[in-house]
């Protein structure tokens, strides 16, 4: 079976401010790359897979950078276009205790919104894949974008790959109205579907009963309740979503549940004390598909992305470099945190 994964989105110039300073405060910032799909393809070939990110950036220097920074750790990175206007940045203020973090945008008119489907060879692109992979970001940033992915999900099901999506919603870059339309266009032409309850609701439509994710607890009957409504209309193979129990900006209970029409499986609950928790929804799908792909059973390979998560929380940056031994470890229960000589 091919080990290779095919990952479609954007990648950005993060801006973050250090030392949890506030905006207002921060005279510097820390400069990285990151986005959903590039998050995941990087993970997968920290794992030893053959993560393949596809994408368009600006033919200069900063898009030069973000695709250097990807090769770094081994990312395919040969099907990424060239051309457009600019990078998308994003700015990230670090929360903490009581404080929450806070993201500020500035993606508007970045490459991959003014993007055409003949732009890829998605033949080429797929040849020997076993995986392909988006999230519901890249459709949001443009109906071009939007248009490209579906092209995308068509001639990975077309070849037999499996398809997946992390639904993962932002409220900044389009309506509950437009990603409901858009979304349930794509999601016929997915097998995997990664993304919690308030994902679902606002991009799918689906409601829990009787939840609310901002009293940071959790209902597992109302995630069952949706997750079945999910299977009913679009047939999913797998349904996943980590599980946060938002204690405070710094502290967060976290596990998952996954669905394959018939039984569900809640993993382990980790306590994380959070470093950085931009990307663990990432490092969460990564490891869950680095599990599937390599034929794990379900409930293995849903610990093993719930590991990888944790402990995506406690590295700073987008990427989540824990390693494979670091995560069979803390999956065998050794997450003391004591010094390795």
């Amino acid at each position: 079976m091919s080990k290779k994964v095919v990952t479609l989105g954007e990648i950005m110039l993060r801006l973050s401010t250090p030392d949890f300073k506030r905006f207002v405060q921060a005279d510097t910032f820390d400069v990285t790359y990151g986005g959903g799909e590039a998050n995941v393809a990087a993970a997968l070939c920290n794992y030893g897979l053959n993560g393949t990110f596809v994408s368009k950036v600006p033919n200069n220097a900063i898009g030069q950078s973000a695709i250097n920074h990807l090769r770094k750790y081994g990312v395919d990175t040969q099907f990424v276009a060239r051309g457009g206007d600019r990078l998308g940045i994003y700015f990230l203020e670090t929360g903490a205790s009581m404080r929450a973090s806070q993201v500020i945008y500035d993606r508007a008119g970045a490459s991959i919104a003014d993007v055409n489907s003949s732009e890829f060879d998605f033949d080429k692109i797929l040849d020997g894949a076993s995986w392909f992979h988006t999230t519901g970001i890249t459709p949001a940033l443009s109906d071009k974008a939007a248009a490209l992915t579906e092209a995308a999900l068509k001639a990975a099901k077309a070849k037999g790959i499996t398809t997946s999506i992390d639904l993962n919603y932002r409220k900044k870059l389009w309506t509950k109205e437009k990603a409901r339309e858009v979304m349930s266009r794509l999601c016929k032409y997915v097998d995997v579907c990664i993304g919690n309850e308030e994902d679902a609701d606002t991009t799918l439509g689906f409601k829990a009963k009787d939840t609310d994710v901002t009293k940071g607890e959790l209902n597992l009957e109302g995630f069952k309740d949706v997750f079945k409504q999910m299977n009913e209309k679009f047939g999913f193979k797998y349904i996943a979503s980590s599980l946060r129990e938002s204690h405070s900006a710094s502290d967060n209970g976290w596990s998952a549940l996954v669905y394959d029409g018939k039984e569900f499986y809640h993993t382990k609950q980790y306590n994380v004390r959070i470093v950085d928790r931009v990307g663990s929804g990432d490092s969460f799908a990564s490891g869950f598909i680095y599990g599937l792909v390599t034929d794990m059973p379900l409930s293995e390979a849903a610990e093993f992305g719930v590991a990888a998560s944790a402990l995506k929380h406690t590295i700073p940056g987008d990427l989540n470099h824990a390693t494979l031994g670091d995560v069979k470890d803390l999956m065998k229960g050794d997450g003391s945190g004591r010094v390795q000589r």
